[in-house]
């Protein structure tokens, strides 16, 4: 068997690359332990789960960067000791696909499937510069016009561990559930970066998508609105400097709502997107 080897971070040691590591125990699978720092109130976020998973794809198959990335989120992952199980369904010369499942013991011993993706790899340095786009950057006030838990009187609900692994900088329009008044427009835009000032990267984006609170908060509904089905496309690799994440939701129906995410870097490039259904616990 070979001997088991930690998938080294490609961008410096800081919290985020130490927390996503994987260590590879032989070909197709990895341990990892699920940090709780990344954790909101007390299941591990979502974002931070994708980019542990894709830290453990990039290993597995012969491209690097994430180009799409669709989980599903089975069982609430809880901090602790994980096992990845990857398999590589095909190689190409420009895309490569693999899958993932990660895995955890639960009350009674028995090993749990948490989530499992579908993704494909390439090389984002060797896309064209082409840009064809009707897209703009969200408007928003300047990060310092702009508020962050940090700013709050009182812990932000449901931010938990997570607020002070992240540089969150929150719009004031979308700010109202914070003050008891939410504007019903089920908006949330912020600054986002990592709070040790790690730079942006592919991998990180995956975090991005959904590291800011849900929409659901502007709805006037409250509580855990817990992943259902996530997808990811990352367009670019980000430059240097803070990202600007706007996400919307359109529809509430049957308890269920979708939250549609952008992610803009500081170059005015719009190097992500997803869409996630998400579960809305309703009063009542």
């Amino acid at each position: 068997m070979p001997e088991a080897a930690s998938v080294q971070a490609t961008v410096g040691d800081s919290e985020f690359d130490r927390d996503t590591a994987v260590t590879r125990r032989e070909p197709g699978v990895y341990d990892v332990d699920l940090s709780a720092g990344w954790t909101i109130i007390s299941a591990v976020n979502g974002g931070y789960l994708l980019a542990v998973l894709g830290r453990a794809l990039a290993d597995t198959l012969p491209h690097a960067d994430p180009f799409t990335v669709s989980a599903y989120y089975l069982t609430a992952s809880q901090p602790g000791p994980a096992v990845i199980r990857t398999d590589v369904v095909r190689t190409g010369r420009t895309l490569s696909t693999g899958q993932a499942s990660l895995f955890q013991y639960d009350e009674e011993g028995r090993e749990t499937e948490r989530i499992r993706v579908l993704a494909s790899y390439g090389d984002l340095g060797s896309l064209p510069d082409d840009v064809r786009t009707t897209a703009k950057p969200p408007a928003m006030p300047p990060i310092e016009q702009c508020f962050g838990p940090q700013d709050a009187p009182a812990p932000v609900p449901g931010s938990s561990a997570i607020a002070d692994r992240l540089f969150l900088k929150l719009d004031p329009s979308t700010l109202g559930w914070a003050l008891g008044a939410p504007s019903g427009n089920g908006e949330m835009r912020a600054w986002f970066g990592l709070a040790d000032g790690r730079d942006p990267d592919p991998l990180s984006l995956l975090l991005a998508v959904d590291a800011l609170p849900p929409t659901a908060f502007e709805l006037g509904i409250s509580g855990w609105v817990p992943t259902v089905e996530l997808t990811v496309h990352v367009r670019c690799r980000p430059a240097p400097g803070p990202l600007r994440v706007s996400i919307t939701t359109r529809n509430l129906a049957g308890g269920f709502l979708e939250e549609d995410a952008e992610v803009w870097d500081s170059a005015d490039r719009l190097v992500a997107q997803s869409r996630q259904l998400a579960r809305a616990r309703l009063a009542g």
